[in-house]
Order: C-alpha cells, then sequence, then structure tokens
C-alpha cells in the first residue's frame, strides 16, 4: 500500500464514521421529538409527561452536544494526523532531548494533554450547562478543578511508568515486544481492579459502612442465598456531584466492595434495593464480568499483533503524516506508531459497535432473569421506572441509535420482559 492510498483510506473512513455518528444522532432527536406529547402507554401510570418531557428534552440537549463534539473530534484528529501536529511534536522533541524513549514519552504525553484541554470546553458545558440546566449538577467550580487534579496526579502515577514500561519494551524485546507488552498490560489492569475500590476511589468520594442494619440485614441475607462474598457493603456520597444514582460491584478478589449511591438508597424501597443488587448479582453468576475482562485482553492481544505488524510499514507513518525516523530515532518512532494506532483505531471500528452493544444487552437480560429468580420481578421493574425518571432516560430511543450505543435495553422492552418475568413467578 502506497502513503497516499492509505490516507485516502483513512480520511474515507473518518468522513463515513462521522456521517455515520451525525445520522444516528438526527434520527435519534427525530425519534425523541416525534414521541414528546405522550408518555409510552407502558409507563403512563407510573411517569407524568412532564418528567417524560424532561427525560427527552435532556437527551436532546446532549445528543446535540454530542453532535458538536464528534465534529471536534474528527478536526481534531485531522488536524493531530495529516495537519501534521504529531510529526511537529516529534521534531520538536527530537531537538530537546537525546533519549529516544524520553521523546517518545513527551510527543505522546504533549498530544494528550493538548487533546484534554482542547475537550475541556465540551465537558465544562455538560456539566455546568446541560446537567445544571435539568437540575442533576452538584459539582462547584472548585471540585471540578480539584478532580482534574488528582486525575492528572494519577494518570501521571500510573500512567507514565507504564508508558515508559511499553516503549522499553518495544525498544528491546524485538519482534515479539508485543507479547511482553500484553503482558504487562494484563498485570496492570488487575492491580488497578485489586487497589482501585480501596486507594484510588477514597480520593474522590467517601465511603461508608451501610447504617440501615435492617436493610443490611436483608441484602447479606441475599447475598448468602447467591453465594457471593463481598468485603463490604458501602454508601457513596455521589450526590456532591450529581443527583444521578446507582449502585456497583468494584474490586477483584477479596477487596470485591458493593456500593451504593446515596441518591439512589432515598428513593427506592427495600425490595426495590434488594431487586437491584440481584440484578448485579446476576451480572457475578453468569461471570460477565470475567467475560468482559477476558474479552479485552483477547481484543488487546490482537490489536498488539496487528500493531507489531503495521509499525513496520512506512505507508502507515507517512499516509497519516509522520515522517519515520531511521538509525537512532528508530526507537522514538515506535512511540509514534502506538500513538497513531490507537488514535485512528476507533476510526476503522466504529462498526463493530452494534456487536459490542447486543453483547452488554444480552448480559443485562440474562442478569434480569437472574433478579426474577432470586427476588421479585415487579419490584426490579419499579425500581428500573424510578431510575429512568430521577435520572431523565429517554423512554423513546431511536431503535437504531441505540442498536449502537445503548449497554442496556431500550426501556420500553426491558420493563416488557420483566413483566413476562414476573407472571412466571410462584
Amino acid at each position: 500500500m502506497t502513503p497516499i492510498l492509505f490516507s485516502m483510506l483513512f480520511v474515507a473512513a473518518l468522513l463515513l464514521t462521522t456521517l455515520a455518528k451525525l445520522w444516528l444522532a438526527r434520527r435519534h432527536l427525530a425519534c425523541m421529538a416525534a414521541n414528546r406529547a405522550a408518555v409510552p402507554p407502558a409507563f403512563s401510570s407510573s411517569i407524568a409527561l412532564a418528567d417524560h418531557q424532561k427525560a427527552a428534552d435532556y437527551t436532546s440537549a446532549r445528543t446535540r452536544l454530542g453532535m458538536l463534539s464528534v465534529l471536534f473530534d474528527a478536526v481534531l484528529l485531522l488536524a493531530f494526523t495529516l495537519g501534521g501536529s504529531i510529526q511537529y511534536f516529534a521534531v520538536f522533541w527530537q531537538g530537546i532531548l537525546t533519549d529516544s524513549i524520553a521523546q517518545g514519552m513527551a510527543v505522546i504525553v504533549s498530544v494528550l494533554v493538548l487533546s484534554s484541554l482542547l475537550e475541556t470546553p465540551f465537558d465544562l458545558y455538560r456539566t455546568f450547562v446541560v446537567e445544571e440546566r435539568f437540575g442533576f449538577n452538584k459539582m462547584t467550580p472548585l471540585l471540578y478543578v480539584a478532580d482534574a487534579l488528582k486525575s492528572l496526579f494519577l494518570g501521571a502515577l500510573f500512567g507514565l511508568p507504564l508508558l515508559f514500561g511499553v516503549l522499553w519494551l518495544m525498544q528491546r524485546m524485538g519482534a515479539n515486544w508485543w507479547l511482553y507488552v500484553w503482558g504487562v498490560w494484563i498485570t496492570f489492569n488487575l492491580l488497578l481492579l485489586f487497589i482501585y475500590p480501596t486507594l484510588i476511589a477514597p480520593l474522590f468520594n467517601k465511603f461508608l459502612p451501610m447504617q440501615d442494619d435492617g436493610l443490611k440485614a436483608r441484602i447479606e441475607a441475599l447475598l448468602k442465598k447467591c453465594g457471593f462474598a463481598a468485603s463490604g457493603l458501602f454508601v457513596m456520597d455521589g450526590s456532591k456531584r450529581s443527583s444521578h444514582g446507582n449502585a456497583y460491584f468494584t474490586g477483584f478478589g477479596k477487596t470485591k466492595r458493593i456500593v451504593f449511591f446515596d441518591t439512589l438508597l432515598t428513593r427506592l424501597t427495600p425490595g426495590e434495593i434488594e431487586a437491584v443488587l440481584a440484578h448485579e448479582l446476576g451480572h457475578f453468576k453468569h461471570k460477565h464480568v470475567l467475560k468482559r475482562i477476558v474479552s479485552t485482553f483477547a481484543l488487546s492481544l490482537a490489536f498488539l499483533w496487528l500493531l507489531a505488524q503495521l509499525m513496520q510499514a512506512d505507508w502507515f507513518y507517512r499516509g497519516l503524516g509522520v515522517i519515520p525516523a531511521t538509525g537512532a530515532g528508530q526507537a522514538a518512532t515506535t512511540a509514534l506508531a502506538l500513538l497513531l494506532f490507537f488514535m485512528v483505531l476507533p476510526v476503522f471500528s466504529f462498526l463493530l459497535h452494534p456487536l459490542t452493544s447486543a453483547w452488554s444487552r444480552k448480559h443485562e437480560f440474562e442478569a434480569d432473569a437472574y433478579a426474577a429468580q432470586q427476588a421479585d420481578a415487579g419490584e426490579l421493574a419499579g425500581a428500573l421506572v424510578k431510575m429512568y425518571q430521577d435520572n431523565a432516560a429517554t423512554l423513546t430511543p431511536d431503535p437504531l441509535y441505540s442498536m449502537f450505543y445503548d449497554s442496556h435495553p431500550p426501556a420500553p422492552v426491558r420493563i416488557a420482559r420483566l413483566q413476562t418475568l414476573k407472571g412466571r413467578q410462584p
């Protein structure tokens, strides 16, 4: 393949992906507008028209902002690649640093920091305009800056040693470097899973042991029934950032925790909380988390192998606006290959979204079915309706948009399935 041909292929894929995202977003907006005037029949007795319209307006506002973000990201990617920005950083750092690994790290960090800074206005608008307008934002500017600084510190603390290790292995381990990097990547991710609940998450939120003895006893009985061992039940102060509610498992091995947002506990009944937890236990019982971890590691192995092939191809660099170095500078070029590969990968993998989303929705149906066996399906349906209402989740997504993006089944489909499961319960 020639550099010009690959450039044309890249631009065509980027154009196709960008237009597809915008087209799906427009379909989503049109679907919500067409159904805004009336609550879907299945929810007419539980959700008021005003709440339904709030959900439509909130989702529409986020979708419109997402469309602007899609256009911006496409322009930014072109500026970094064919526009010559990555090549500029490469030349700049070659003139300052003599060590090839240091040069490569400097280029990657420069691009990541600049990208983050340029995308910050979208995040600020999302948080302090869209979320604020619809009554969800509890974040203060001071807390926002504190979170950003903590994230920057953690990124440097964990990311820089990892990046150095990866580039060192790419430089020193010969043709099979990708196997060594894969091993490091797996170890790093498992380590993060292990330390996140006790060392990282508390830097951002307070986690207090559940104080409601009655609810705690009910949950512990469910855990025992399902054969799940956790290191504790915790309530997180999610309300200091947002009024959205959720519950989740976190951790790995002996550090597994069950975490409830404080906003969730104030809205759901004990029976509904039990049903939501039973759904999460369904993911554990069906080994969904383990399956996703394994599939992620398998994909990462495939991607690293592909990168190992591409980094030998001159057309890959030149087709994306980078001039590969020769001789002593070849080690820095491996960093450019790593950066380019993971920047353009989403462009070529977008059409795989429906497959991953379908797999995730399958897991949600399986977890719902398990919850119906261990708790009350009607309670789970009631909890989901409250969560749809409180989180202003649209009840009328466009089917094609949902097929591409939604990791959970659309509300009408999911509630209907739970009603069927409820009818089968003794």
